[in-house]
């Protein structure tokens, strides 16, 4: 099964800077669909996650000089949760950005859900669910409620990376391709 590669913290405020495309290109034996600018890959070929790591760190080492977080979720898991449709029940609109963070592994504790950040009074980012290694919820498009994301890291104690939910169901669209 395919895997899905996510990249903390490149081509942010000028540092870790990394051309993804390029990247892809020169893994080529592996199969890899890039997906945008911010680090987010289709491993399209069988590979350990283990191994897989080591590759990405490597090529990032050799031809970027960059060292960062890396993040790996097996496709089927990714899926899973999609088919889901984890927003059904929640407000959309242009005001309302809804984003999947990444954690390396599964958190060993859960905080009790919804999570509105600061407060429920004045949700700025809400967590609706956590489901293996998947972070879910939506955050209003204020710069007050970026920072907050920051705080899924320190909630749950483990390194996170966020994508938009737009940036998933691109990834979702090449795996359900290749289905």
């Amino acid at each position: 099964m395919a895997s899905v590669v996510f990249l903390r913290a490149i081509n942010v405020g000028g540092a870790n800077l990394c051309k993804p495309a390029q990247l892809a290109k020169s893994m080529r034996g592996l199969d890899i669909v890039n997906i945008g600018a911010v680090g987010t890959f289709v491993v399209r070929n069988q590979i350990s996650q283990q191994l897989l790591r080591k590759k990405f760190a490597a090529r990032l080492a050799k031809s970027f000089r960059i060292k960062c977080e890396i993040m790996i979720a097996p496709a089927r898991d990714l899926m899973a949760i999609a088919s889901k449709n984890p927003f059904r029940r929640e407000k959309s609109g242009p005001e309302i950005t809804r984003f999947m963070s990444v954690l390396h592994n599964r958190p060993r504790k859960i905080p009790a859900l919804p999570l509105c950040l600061p407060s429920s009074d004045d949700c700025l980012l809400k967590i609706i669910k956590i489901e293996r290694q998947f972070v879910i919820g939506l955050y209003r498009r204020e710069m007050k409620a970026i920072g907050y994301l920051g705080k899924i890291e320190k909630i749950l104690d483990a390194p996170a990376t966020t994508r938009s939910w737009g940036t998933i169901e691109k990834v979702l669209k090449v795996l359900s391709a290749n289905s």
